[in-house]
């Protein structure tokens, strides 16, 4: 059953063979994966990813209008689209904010000198995004992170990575504002996040 622990997660000294990123997509171009998997590489395995429901979509699409105004040409907002941290780990982030680039990223992905912060929205998602993601994107130095917190209504923005995690984190609620740190004059109502 699906709800049920994997068996070797209870035996931590197994030794597992990471798949890379080469090789996820030698999957996909294989027929092994398809747009259907919903899965994500993250630290050489395949993680199922929630499927996306309406609000957490219609969060999306607001989020989005909202970014690309405040934003304008300082950065490039990327939708749901792949961020290579390394040979091991290709997440795909609801939103990445990245450095302009001529070539729109068509000639590789982004990798995390590229980022100026990432965005998950969260509700069925909520535990994997405060507990894996954090860790995972400040392990790769990601300067900011945010949580938009879709049943509390609140953003946690996560800021300076160490080894550790985030050493900075603060819940912003609808009443806030959100200033990105590497974007300075840049102003986000959290409210407008949310219905």
């Amino acid at each position: 059953m699906l709800d049920e622990p994997r068996l070797l997660t209870a035996y931590p000294w197994v030794t597992r063979r990471p798949i890379t990123v080469a090789e996820y997509y030698r999957m996909a171009e294989a027929g092994i994966l398809s747009e259907r998997d919903r899965v994500a590489l993250i630290d050489g395995e395949l993680v199922a990813m929630s499927p996306i429901g309406s609000y957490h979509h219609d969060t999306v699409i607001g989020l989005s209008h909202a970014l690309w105004r405040a934003v304008g040409e300082r950065a490039m907002v990327s939708v749901q689209g792949p961020v290579r941290l390394d040979d091991l780990s290709e997440p795909e982030p609801d939103f990445a904010l990245l450095k302009p680039r001529p070539d729109f990223y068509r000639d590789a992905h982004a990798q995390p000198a590229d980022v100026l912060w990432l965005i998950e929205v969260a509700d069925t998602s909520l535990n994997y995004d405060r507990t894996v993601k954090p860790m995972l994107y400040a392990r790769h130095a990601i300067p900011e992170f945010w949580i938009v917190d879709l049943t509390a209504g609140e953003v946690e923005v996560c800021r300076a990575p160490t080894a550790d995690g985030y050493a900075s984190v603060e819940r912003v609620g609808r009443d806030g504002i959100l200033e990105p740190s590497l974007l300075p004059g840049v102003r986000i109502q959290a409210a407008s996040l949310f219905r």
